[in-house]
């Protein structure tokens, strides 16, 4: 028998990639599992993932209370800590809104009317007359009118729908926050029960594994919070030295903004340039554009690196294929919690695996071309 050859005639090579062909085909239909049930309960999903991202913020806060108090008491002075700090920007927001509306009625009115003076006599290469524009819109209104009167019906049934999604919404925010007192109040409780029902020989690689994966979490997600505030302060600062109405608003939006991997925070800050030029000047929004990219720049170079370091290390094109993948999987769900999913993943598997001496170059290969294809 040839040395290499298995016992039963076939190739050594081919029993080795066929076991690993089917292996592959396993761990493909158990992550094509994982997806279909996430996406048959995905409300679920959304309402731990919610917990486990507010419970990783403020797990820090909670332990260092626990010190000088009960545990549960230190719980509950986070989280009512965090409403009132929330509670004090959506106010904060309100009330800038509400102080600077007529102000910026005027302003909106006057910028717009420069836009459409500029579209009619500026010096682009076409001209666009404000009667051209104001037929489209009211050509708009009259198919939007008709639209909603034959489909009136319809629109009913959508709105019904909607009040449906405002309950399922608070249903979730209800799981999220039960389970984060949980989480906070008796986490590592609860993780030392899941332990004890796994056989004494995997309790310690498990537990090793899901630290990587909490470690890598958690530093995501608060060094995401980190950069997603420095983001809203250097919005907040650039819109005010500009004098870019609403300001604050602006600034929240692009906090908003930041968790969205990629294109959150961009989004966020040409709607803030686009405000600039409706409500400003070109000058105003040329400023707002530069000063985008320069946040950009000192996000990518300086916050990420800084704030993440070694806990969240995708490559860049790994982050951009995970955010589109997970943009057609949930949309905008998808696009938030792909990359705290990767970054998980990949630390649960580097904590399991066994990783053999890495090469320090490209080993020299000898390509011949076989004689058949001489032939």
């Amino acid at each position: 028998m040839h040395a290499d050859s298995a016992p039963d005639g076939l190739p050594r090579w081919i029993r080795t990639y066929g076991t690993g062909a089917w292996f592959l085909i396993g761990i493909i239909i158990v992550v094509g599992m994982v997806v279909f049930a996430t996406a048959r309960i995905q409300m679920v999903f959304i309402a731990v993932f919610l917990a486990l991202v507010v419970a990783s913020v403020l797990y820090p806060i909670v332990s260092v209370l626990a010190q000088w108090m009960p545990r549960p008491l230190a719980t509950f002075l986070a989280l009512f800590g965090s409403f009132l700090v929330v509670a004090g920007l959506f106010t904060y927001v309100i009330s800038s809104v509400a102080d600077q509306w007529d102000t910026l009625a005027d302003r909106f009115q006057s910028g717009i009317q420069t836009i459409l003076d500029f579209l009619e006599s500026g010096p682009l290469p076409f001209q666009i007359t404000q009667a051209e524009i104001y037929e489209t819109i009211n050509s708009a209104v009259a198919e939007a009118t008709t639209y909603v009167r034959e489909n009136a019906g319809d629109l009913a049934g959508q709105v019904l729908n909607n009040a449906g999604a405002v309950a399922i919404v608070f249903t979730i925010l209800a799981l999220s926050l039960f389970l984060t007192i949980f989480f906070l109040a008796r986490g590592e409780w609860m993780w030392l029960w899941f332990l004890n029902q796994l056989p004494a020989r995997n309790r310690e690689r498990t537990h090793a594994a899901a630290t990587a994966g909490w470690y890598t979490f958690s530093g995501y997600a608060r060094g995401t919070m980190i950069v997603a505030i420095a983001d809203g302060v250097m919005a907040f600062i650039l819109l005010s030295i500009v004098g870019v109405p609403l300001a604050a608003p602006l600034a929240v939006l692009v906090f908003i903004g930041a968790f969205i991997p990629l294109i959150g925070a961009p989004a966020a800050m040409i709607i803030a340039g686009v405000v600039a030029l409706a409500a400003g000047s070109v000058f105003d929004f040329v400023v707002v554009i530069l000063g985008v990219a320069l946040i950009g720049q000192i996000e990518g170079h300086i916050l990420q690196p800084l704030v993440m370091g070694r806990q969240v290390s995708l490559h860049p094109v790994v982050v951009a294929v995970g955010v589109t993948a997970g943009t057609f999987l949930g949309g905008l769900v998808g696009a938030i919690i792909a990359i705290p999913v990767l970054a998980v993943t990949w630390a649960v598997y580097s904590a399991i695996r066994q990783v053999d001496p890495p090469m320090n170059e490209l080993p020299e290969v000898d390509a011949k071309i076989p004689a058949t294809a001489k032939e």
